[in-house]
């Protein structure tokens, strides 16, 4: 089909229910056999924009197109777009061959057979065959949905949440499987999820949503180096925030006044405009050590800390150092056993690259972003 080579469109994507706005001003290109991410909390917009692109909302204003094909007001049907969705929506009455071939049987397609296996080996379910939806496991079904939305050679693969009904273990072991299916297809997928570890494991771009408008978007790595607000630093990952005075921006580096002592940040990661900021840091970008020890040669370092709390999680060990302006800071430490753990009330300098901190605009809000046990679930 030669819609799978074209590029999926969003111009200016605008939908609202009544007084509010679901998605606002949305526009972006998904590059044809990409992996593309929108992630974001509940509510933000991800899984009306990606029922606006399957047919099943219909925008406020805005166009849909895949290549130069306007889809905007296409019927679902009609549209080169398949969707897999959280609940798998099997046949329970008929064979997971059966179940995989429905779409090409229904459209006539001769030769459904063949493709039906090729279809089955490729999410690697071939000895299941003739089994039943219910005599498999979550991940298996899961499978199934998949194999029956890409058997009909979709341009473009929505896949809203596909993962949450699986335990962790399962989970992480989909996330490799869909990454290695979407590569060996290159099929365009468009995957939607509250889920960061999720987005960043499989997808090649994401789209940070936040109350209907993209906050950030890049390669996973580019997000969650070098933020551009707080909302992402927060959301991706964990980030310490630190209220700074900028004293010199002029340079490859801007230094900043932190709570009384310098620091420097790598220009590239400055995205504050007024003469305050938030100072950024990674938990496990910083590197805590005695007072006074000469072993890092970091051009940042910032003295006073107080270790107020210590957590041994197997892999790493998480500190919570208490500063002297009565915030605290999170170290995150890998375990790799070549140096003992500090105990509580352990008096640490804290250190780290200036090529790893990055400045946000002080006004906005540190909290923004911050996962809540609803938002994880």
């Amino acid at each position: 089909m030669a819609e799978t080579s074209q590029d999926l469109h969003l111009e200016s994507l605008t939908k609202r229910f009544g007084d509010f706005t679901a998605v606002r001003d949305l526009t972006l290109t998904v590059p044809s056999g990409s992996f593309f991410a929108l992630l974001g909390p509940s509510g933000c917009g991800k899984t009306t924009t990606l029922r606006m692109v399957a047919g099943l909302e219909d925008p406020t204003q805005g166009r849909i197109l895949i290549g130069e094909q306007d889809i905007t007001r296409l019927r679902p049907y009609k549209r080169p777009v398949n969707t897999v969705f959280q609940s798998y929506a099997l046949f329970p009455h008929l064979t997971i061959f059966e179940n995989v071939a429905f779409g090409l049987r229904r459209r006539g397609i001769k030769d459904y057979k063949q493709k039906t296996h090729d279809m089955i080996d490729l999410v690697q379910l071939g000895p299941y065959a003739g089994r039943k939806p219910a005599q498999l496991s979550g991940g298996q079904q899961q499978r199934v949905a998949l194999g029956r939305a890409l058997i009909n050679e979709p341009g473009v693969l929505l896949l809203d949440e596909p993962l949450g009904a699986l335990d962790l273990k399962l989970r992480r072991q989909m996330q490799i499987e869909l990454k290695r299916i979407q590569t060996e297809i290159e099929v365009t997928f468009v995957h939607v999820t509250h889920d960061q570890e999720e987005a960043m494991t499989m997808a090649d771009t994401i789209a940070v949503m936040n109350q209907g408008v993209i906050e950030q978007m890049g390669a996973p790595d580019d997000l969650y180096e070098n933020p551009v607000t707080t909302f992402v630093a927060n959301f991706l990952g964990q980030s310490n925030l630190i209220m700074t005075d900028i004293i010199d921006g002029s340079g490859a580096e801007v230094v900043v006044d932190c709570q009384g002592q310098k620091i420097g940040v790598t220009s590239e990661r400055c995205h504050a405009q007024g003469r305050k900021a938030w100072l950024g840091i990674r938990p496990e970008k910083i590197f805590a050590s005695q007072v006074g020890e000469s072993e890092h040669t970091d051009s940042n370092v910032l003295r006073g800390g107080r270790i107020s709390d210590v957590s041994f999680i197997g892999v790493s060990t998480q500190y919570l150092v208490a500063m002297p302006w009565e915030q605290e800071l999170m170290v995150f430490e890998q375990n790799t056993g070549r140096r003992p753990l500090f105990k509580n009330g352990d008096n640490v300098d804290l250190s780290w690259s200036s090529e790893h901190a990055f400045l946000l605009d002080a006004d906005q809000d540190a909290h923004a972003g911050m996962m809540t046990p609803e938002d994880r679930e």
